[in-house]
């Protein structure tokens, strides 16, 4: 049964809001996994196997709805589509095959949340690009909101890519623990990594231009603020050398 414009645009304005409802709880509680995991929410399952179950069905269920869509599929909507699978195929099927530690696990509860999140993640996007999404000819290629938008994707993946790198080298060899990162942006933010990533999907909004897509990008903001200042905290209290003048998330700003 197709879903209605209207019913769809308001289920949409609720899960922005809930974003915004979020976020400042998630300023308040650190989310127990990775260097801030914790015993305390239930269950716990291999950190590695965690990441690709909770990132998975994203990819399945944007291109179930996107490929049963009857909207018409130009160039710019398979670009769309191309880089959000470019971002999510490094997230499955190398992130977390980069990862040092074996032991590390994660609460089977976050796993949950996260596959709620991509589930409705994967749906909004998917069902405006493959139903609701009007036309978008080839002349949108030379739209200012598409190839800035589309240069903000690249530059965004490359900080979170590399910067993910820089991370994963910190423990080269057989080096156990944690160390202060140095080199790229680290000179500037505790978490470039997730700065990235905020910069990747503002610049997907940008040139997709439609209210699914920057939904995304504001349970973006939304999720990684909130543990980039954990990380940043974390830094604080472990580290006593670590450098006074780096931010959390944003250079000179938080």
């Amino acid at each position: 049964t197709m879903i209605s414009e209207q019913l769809f645009s308001t289920f949409l304005y609720i899960w922005i809001a809930l974003a915004i409802v979020i976020f400042p709880i998630l300023l308040k509680i650190i989310v127990p996994y990775g260097r801030h995991t914790s015993s305390s929410w239930g269950p716990k399952i291999n950190n590695r196997l965690g990441w690709i179950l909770m990132e998975v069905p994203v990819v399945i269920v944007f291109s179930w709805f996107f490929f049963t869509g009857d909207a018409p599929k130009s160039i710019p909507v398979y670009i769309f589509y191309g880089l959000f699978m470019l971002h999510y195929a490094n997230r499955i099927f190398v992130f977390p095959f980069k990862m040092r530690s074996q032991s590390k696990q994660m609460p089977w509860s976050i796993i949950i949340m996260a596959v709620f999140f991509n589930f409705f993640n994967g749906f909004f996007n998917g069902y405006w690009f493959g139903t609701l999404s009007p036309a978008y000819n080839l002349s949108w290629l030379y739209d200012p909101r598409f190839i800035i938008g589309l240069i903000l994707f690249f530059v965004g993946m490359y900080i979170n890519i590399s910067s993910d790198n820089i991370l994963f080298n910190l423990r080269n060899g057989d080096k156990k623990g944690y160390y202060i990162p140095y080199g790229g942006l680290f000179k500037y933010i505790s978490s470039p990594n997730l700065f990235g990533e905020i910069i990747e999907w503002t610049g997907w909004a940008l040139m997709s231009w439609c209210l699914p897509s920057f939904s995304f990008a504001i349970w973006t903001m939304a999720n990684l603020i909130p543990r980039a200042v954990d990380h940043h905290r974390w830094y604080y209290h472990r580290f006593t050398d670590y450098p006074k003048n780096r931010k959390a998330i944003f250079p000179k700003l938080l």
